[in-house]
Formats: structure tokens, C-alpha cells, sequence
């Protein structure tokens, strides 16, 4: 198998998506419906209709996310006749996409996905009061010359890699006056770009220990089941399947560094050639091209998109 599905994370939301497959398949429709159940509200009338101020709230977009990557799932399963189990290698998500992969390779059902989603959003919003802790990018660094600057920056404080991205993407996350330092002392070394992001909470660092301890309990609570694909750990950019391991690798990957580039580049070293995103937008799929030489990715994410990701999985069968 030369295919990986992967699914996006927190920034890949917009208000309106899934609407156009819920309206034309049924099946999307009803990954919707066993959401809003599961949380026992409309979490689909944000989705859809907004706000985005809404929609953008931690809590809210997590669940959101994991809700519009299976509905597309389930369509090209029925549609176009993908199984996660005979055409993925691998599965991986991109931190919060690490739970909606889970879901896709049926280790987690949806009703628990939302349930842990919802919990992991609140937790993560609650564990650093708001202006204490800060985010920024890095960019046109590599990753040893992005921690270097964390590490310089910290002076005593909380500043490490929370997200390595690969294409010279890197995001630290930290106390908010060592994540200051780290933005002029990135453009003292010569980053192109060094720029607080407009989050809420500093997302993958230390800070996150009380998020990660709500974790661990909410986890221990569900049923996680081997998955029908390995799944490629954001902590550990290798694969894995057994529950236990699962269990343990997501509630360390709420202060741990999301290692996307390493995990791209994992996959591609096993034969990976086709990367099909799947979900909203198309943040991963660009980071594929920038990472591994000859890969494609494919993001699915619509009705229009359908046929396309039908024609790219029967040629990743035949490459």
C-alpha cells in the first residue's frame, strides 16, 4: 500500500464546512447527527451557520473537525469505495486530527471521539489562564535551529517546539514573555518570518500538564481498540497500534512536540507516496510537497473532490 490518510487539525476549520456533503450524502448527514447527540447539542449549527467566533472556541472546533473528517470518510468509503484497513498504510492526524485518525481506523468510536474532543478542548482552555501563555511561528528555521532558540528564550520560563511542520515551519509555545524573546531572537538568527499566532492557550508545552492529567482520566474511561491501520504517533513519528501504547502517547502529546515533518518523512521512507488529507482545507496537503520529494497530497474535503480521490487511490494502488 502506497497511500496514508491523515487528518487535519485546529486552524483547518471554517464555518460551512461539511455542509455540501451532509446535504448530498446521507451517510455524511448522519455522521453529524451521532455528534450532536453525543454532545447532546446542535454543535452542527455552528458548524454551518456560525458564528466563527463560536466555531473557532476550543472546545467547539476540535469536535468540529473530527466531525467533518469522518463524514467525508464515510463517503468515500460508500462513494469511492475506500478502506481504511486495505488502502491505508498508515493513518495520522495532526494533533487533534491524531483522535479523528483513531475514529477513521475504528480504535475509537464517534460518540467517545466527540465526548474526548470536547473534554480535551475545555481542559486545554483551562489549564493556562488567558494572556499568560503565547504561540508563535517560526519560519525559514529547521527544527534543531528553532529549539536552540526556544531553549535560549526560556531564561527560567516555559519555552519549547510545539509544532514542527516541516517546510521550515516551526511553532514554539511557552510563557508569553519567553515566546516574545523567541520572536526577536528568531529574527536575529535569520528567521524570513517570526510571528505570535492569535490562539488562546499555549497549545503543546509543559503549560498544558493540568490538560494532559484530564486526559488521562477521560482516556482511561473509553474502549480503544487496535486500529485497522498503524497509526503514525505525533510524539513519537513512528507507528503504532497496541490500546495501552495509544492510550499513554495521547494524553503525552498534549505537552509533547507534534513531530509532523518526521512523520511525513516516515511514511514516505516506507513506500508512502499519495497522502490524502481528509477533511477540512488543505494545510497538511500543502506541507506534504515541502517535505517529501515526489509525494502528492490529496486533500478531500467536498462533493467535487469525490472523484478525484477515487482516480488518486487507484493509482496509488497501481504505483
Amino acid at each position: 500500500m502506497t497511500a496514508a490518510f491523515t487528518f487535519p487539525g485546529q486552524g483547518s476549520q471554517a464555518v460551512g464546512m461539511g455542509k455540501a456533503l451532509a446535504d448530498s450524502f446521507p451517510v455524511a448527514r448522519s455522521v453529524f447527527e451521532e455528534v450532536d447527540a453525543a454532545l447532546g447539542e446542535k454543535l452542527t449549527t455552528i458548524i454551518w451557520e456560525g458564528p466563527a467566533e463560536s466555531l473557532q472556541l476550543t472546545e467547539n472546533a476540535q469536535p468540529a473537525l473530527m466531525a467533518v473528517s469522518m463524514a467525508t470518510l464515510r463517503v468515500l468509503e460508500t462513494e469511492a469505495g475506500f478502506s481504511v484497513g486495505r488502502d491505508a498504510a498508515f493513518v495520522a492526524g495532526h494533533s487533534l486530527g491524531e483522535y479523528s485518525a483513531l475514529a477513521a481506523a475504528g480504535s475509537l468510536t464517534i460518540a467517545d471521539t466527540t465526548r474526548l474532543l470536547r473534554t480535551r478542548g475545555l481542559a486545554m482552555q483551562k489549564a493556562v489562564p488567558v494572556g499568560v501563555g503565547a504561540m508563535a511561528a517560526l519560519l525559514g528555521m529547521d527544527y534543531e535551529a528553532a529549539v536552540a532558540v526556544a531553549e535560549e528564550a526560556a531564561q527560567g520560563e516555559v519555552c519549547q517546539a510545539a509544532n514542527d511542520n516541516g517546510g521550515g515551519q516551526v511553532v514554539v509555545s511557552g510563557n508569553k514573555a519567553a515566546v516574545d524573546r523567541a520572536v526577536e531572537i528568531a529574527r536575529g538568527k535569520g528567521a524570513k518570518r517570526a510571528m505570535l499566532l492569535p490562539v488562546s492557550a499555549p497549545f503543546h508545552c509543559k503549560l498544558m500538564q493540568p490538560a494532559a492529567d484530564v486526559m488521562a482520566e477521560a482516556l482511561s474511561r473509553v474502549t480503544i481498540k487496535a486500529p485497522a491501520s498503524p497509526l503514525v504517533s505525533n510524539v513519537l513519528a513512528a507507528p503504532i497500534s497496541d490500546p495501552n501504547e495509544i492510550r499513554r502517547r495521547l494524553v503525552e502529546q498534549v505537552t509533547g512536540t507534534v513531530r509532523w515533518r518526521e512523520s511525513i518523512a516516515y511514511m514516505a521512507g516506507q513506500g508512502v507516496t499519495r497522502f490524502f488529507e481528509i477533511g477540512a482545507g488543505k494545510v497538511l496537503s500543502g506541507l506534504v510537497k515541502r517535505i517529501a520529494d515526489g509525494a502528492v497530497g490529496v486533500a478531500v474535503g467536498g462533493p467535487s473532490d469525490i472523484v478525484a480521490a477515487k482516480d488518486a487511490l487507484a493509482a496509488a494502488k497501481t504505483s
